[in-house]
């Protein structure tokens, strides 16, 4: 629809395609609700009120509210294809999302990134997408990709990429790593908006890191340190992942003075909880229950990551603006009824309807290569005191504790009565041999291990059990699968998840993907883990630029100090 025609149909010279009738219309700009109805033309609301059209809804009463918009998602996280994802979370209300390909990235680089962007065309749901400004995240982890500026530069004039995805490497920033600046530099060139990623960063080094042009941050733990990044001019990214739970403890920060600072984002979900619980929705549900303006809430779901990021035919229901748009029963439930995209009905209770085209088939390289010769789980004895990871719950934080080895025929091993167990990471993007073993408490496991190829960020194997027989069986039943989830107890696979795309992703439906995940949840509790999600916690063991003790497929991190440091403690 050109510009003369979107003018005579708002003026009603011209019949709308639809009108929504009776609807109570949830204003995110005036910030109140109102009864009205909504006519829409070629994909955009063309007015409100009265008008002429081809088509009526009548929607008796119910609220009508802007899609939601997810401001930071690394899809890679549900384990399942774009088109699946979209399957999960359209119905429920979003519309859009804006996707950090971080994961992909570092496994297959720019054919990952490109992979994602061939994935999402032709999708019933809009996916935008940051570029990956870290890959690797740091130098002391393999991946298997290495971005510098000039790769990433060509992709900014790409009409779905909106930013420079989150700057974790904030240590580069402090201390003005040419290559991290260049990449900055090149997005702001391009008017792009630079996520952040700075879990605890404070004063100076926060005002160094702001100055330098990064604009918002997802990892605030508390209320105190979310508060200060407000004040310093960030935008606030409260987020409910499947590990990292902080929205309700970020909650109080939101006030009428500063809300349309904050927003939404899901970060890392896996299939059940998009299933079970919901996207961007739940998270509504969750702050309204909490206490939370429900007009508030509905605008950090879609004004406010609109605005952020330049979406400006998208967040709100005004002319001009993409029909993007949510039907539902009442603010305590929440449930969302109907989902119109571009003035399309695409979801009704729950469910894509039959009309929406099916997923395109888009190629990909294999991505799991291991030097099993290389590969050593011993760890001698080199001293009485080892440090040890230990687990935080509900958080991707970790702590540092020392404690006694337990020592069998000269090497330090597992002690399932304290919890100790032993953990592993091994290199698999180059075949290097490379392996990092240490220590992790916390996951409760009994009997056997756990491994997986999701280990952030750089993905490498990793893998946590009682015993180096049953680690190695489950490491390399994942290069059999090409990727992939599995539990082993006493030398036998109890179940398994395939991922082959990138050893991130299922090419499977996301039920399959759910059964399975299931299948493996109930393996580990069998084997005497009581972790809610232990595959989402033991992925971000691998994560040096989370503090505080972390490992990778180069050694034990202390990510305080951003600096190796030995297994064993003098």
């Amino acid at each position: 629809m050109d510009l003369s025609e979107m003018i005579r149909v708002a003026r009603g010279e011209v019949t709308a395609d639809i009108l929504l009738r009776n609807a109570r219309i949830v204003n995110v700009f005036s910030g109140e609700i109102h009864e009205g109805h909504v006519a829409i033309a070629h994909s955009r609301i063309v007015g409100l009120g009265e008008y002429p059209a081809e088509q009526e809804i009548d929607l008796a009463g119910h609220y009508l509210c802007p899609g939601f918009i997810d401001a930071h998602v690394h899809i890679e996280s549900s384990m399942v294809s774009i088109p699946q994802f979209t399957r999960a979370v359209l119905p429920r209300g979003t519309t859009s999302v804006v996707a950090d390909p971080h994961e992909i990235a570092n496994v297959l680089g720019l054919d990952g990134i490109r992979y994602m962007l061939e994935s999402s065309k032709y999708n019933p749901m809009s996916v935008y997408f940051t570029l990956s400004s870290c890959v690797p995240s740091t130098e002391m982890e393999t991946s298997g990709s290495r971005l510098r500026a000039f790769d990433l530069f060509p992709y900014f004039t790409e009409k779905w990429v909106v930013g420079l995805a989150e700057m974790m490497n904030y240590p580069g920033v402090l201390y003005c790593d040419l290559d991290v600046l260049d990449k900055l530099k090149v997005a702001q060139r391009h008017g792009k908006r630079i996520d952040g990623h700075a879990p605890g960063l404070s004063g100076r080094d926060l005002a160094a890191y702001i100055a330098a042009g990064v604009s918002s941050d997802h990892e605030c733990t508390t209320l105190e340190e979310a508060r200060e990044k407000l004040r310093m001019g960030m935008y606030i990214m409260l987020r409910e992942a499947s590990t990292a739970h902080n929205l309700l403890d970020l909650l109080p920060l939101v006030t009428p003075a500063n809300s349309r600072h904050c927003m939404f984002v899901t970060d890392d979900r896996h299939p059940s909880d998009l299933l079970d619980e919901g996207h961007i929705d739940h998270l509504v549900r969750m702050a309204i229950h909490a206490g939370l303006d429900p007009v508030t809430a509905i605008q950090m779901a879609t004004i406010n990551p609109a605005e952020y990021y330049g979406l400006n035919d998208k967040g709100a229901i005004v002319p001009g603006r993409r029909a993007d748009l949510v039907v539902f029963d009442n603010f305590e439930d929440f449930r969302i009824e109907k989902v119109f995209r571009g003035g399309q009905l695409v979801a009704e209770n729950g469910h894509l309807l039959p009309t929406v085209a099916p997923p395109r088939h888009v190629p990909i390289r294999s991505s799991v290569n291991v030097n099993w010769e290389g590969v050593n789980l011993e760890v001698p004895a080199d001293g009485t005191r080892l440090r040890v990871i230990e687990l935080v719950p509900d958080q991707i934080i970790t702590r540092q504790r020392v404690e006694e080895a337990t020592v069998d025929n000269g090497l330090a091993v597992a002690d399932v009565d304290r919890d100790l167990l032993k953990i592993a990471v091994i290199e698999r993007h180059l075949a290097s041999g490379r392996c990092g073993v240490g220590f992790v408490q916390g996951f409760g496991l009994k009997r056997g291990a756990l491994a997986s190829s999701v280990a952030h960020d750089s993905h490498n194997i990793i893998v946590v059990g009682t015993n180096d027989w049953d680690m190695l069986t489950a490491a390399q039943e994942i290069e059999t699968m090409r990727g992939g989830l599995v539990a082993v107890d006493h030398g036998q696979v109890k179940a398994r998840l395939p991922l082959p795309i990138a050893g991130l992703m299922s090419d499977q439906a996301i039920e399959v993907v759910r059964s399975q995940m299931d299948d493996l949840l109930t393996a580990t509790r069998d084997m005497g883990s009581s972790y809610p999600d232990p595959f989402m916690t033991l992925s971000f063991l691998a994560l040096p630029v989370i503090p505080e003790l972390k490992l990778t497929d180069q050694g034990l991190v202390d990510v305080n100090q951003f600096q190796f440091v030995p297994l064993f403690v003098e």
